[in-house]
């Protein structure tokens, strides 16, 4: 899930109150993923409809959604469009992982094994069906969808860039990369989280990671810091073997770019100069609108309930805190006026 680079940043951790009146553009399939991972049965299993389709990620996206605003947050999700050619490796081994993962969830659940859970996790994947209903439910809240053409992190990074959105909302570090001003962490999983295969608990708090601030500590350019994530391994490569972001850094540092390092370590890696691009220059859609409107309160219940059987008064409940939360922000906006 794109470069392993966190040791190498300086993250602050931050609370929601800190992005109050803050838009933030929400990498939509990293959020997802996440709520798919995270929201199980003790097995392993999935929230699930009457039909058997999984609906786990329109919990969390009601949910932690609902938190955000009455937090004060303005989301956007950007969601993913046509992956770039060079990630086909990391598409075909991820696609791998997964089908080895659901072969040992079924297993461990057979045996009644606690690790059934870790293994469910990682057999976790996005489908249209899932995509279309994420679409559906947001846009009845009221929530902007954007749709990129390639990468959503790399949408939601041009939004940040054109003062269309505060940050970043994502996990991974590619945000930076892709030249996200601000790339917020720990949206989608803020609050008390229990250590996975572990029964511990651990409070979990937005992250503030500044690019600026990166470049400014490791005296680097973000030219620079590509060719650094080049060489650990991103999704469009897998790195050179042993080299890690301390030793990465070392060779940008002395050779200024990836082709002295290359030279150095005597290794090579295929398209560099075609991934450096797809970082630096992204493919990016300029005629986005971004708009929030009033939660259609039958339209969500009629979605969840009638359709994905979800329970009449929990989404009551949150359809109350959601309407109050998007007039409070109506009457404040108005002030401005």
């Amino acid at each position: 899930m794109g470069v392993d680079f966190g040791d190498m940043v300086e993250r602050q951790e931050i609370s929601l109150k800190d992005l109050f009146g803050k838009a933030i553009a929400i990498d939509a399939y990293n959020a997802i993923y996440q709520f798919l991972s995270i929201i199980r049965q003790p097995d392993g299993t999935p929230l699930m409809n009457s039909r058997g389709e999984i609906t786990s990620h329109l919990s969390g996206l009601l949910y932690r959604n609902t938190n955000l605003i009455e937090g004060g947050l303005k989301p956007i999700f950007v969601f993913d469009g046509e992956p770039s050619k060079l990630k086909t490796r990391t598409i075909q081994e991820r696609n791998e992982v997964r089908i080895a993962a659901e072969r040992l969830w079924a297993e461990a659940k057979k045996a009644g094994s606690a690790e059934a859970i870790k293994f469910a996790q990682a057999s976790s994947k996005i489908d249209t069906q899932i995509v279309d209903g994420a679409k559906t439910l947001l846009r009845h809240m009221g929530i902007p969808c954007i749709q990129a053409p390639s990468e959503g992190e790399a949408q939601a990074a041009f939004m940040a860039i054109n003062g269309d959105a505060y940050a970043v909302g994502s996990q991974d570090y590619d945000a930076i990369l892709v030249g996200a001003p601000i790339l917020i962490r720990n949206l989608a999983i803020t609050g008390r989280r229990k250590l996975p295969g572990k029964n511990v608990y651990i409070d979990v708090n937005p992250e503030n990671v500044e690019l600026d601030s990166i470049l400014s500590t490791l005296e680097i350019t973000r030219e620079q810091l590509v060719d650094i994530a080049i060489l650990i391994g991103t999704d469009y490569d897998p790195g050179v073997k042993g080299v890690g972001p301390k030793t990465a850094l070392k060779l940008i540092k002395k050779h200024g770019a990836i082709e002295g390092a290359l030279a150095e370590l005597g290794a090579d890696i295929e398209n560099f100069d075609a991934i450096r691009d797809v970082f630096l220059h992204p493919d990016v859609a300029s005629d986005y609108e971004v708009k929030w409107r009033e939660p259609d309160e039958n339209e969500v219940e009629s979605f969840l309930c009638g359709r994905h059987d979800f329970s009449e008064d929990r989404v009551r409940k949150a359809l109350e805190r959601l309407v109050d939360a998007s007039d409070r922000r109506q009457r404040t906006l108005d002030q401005w006026f």
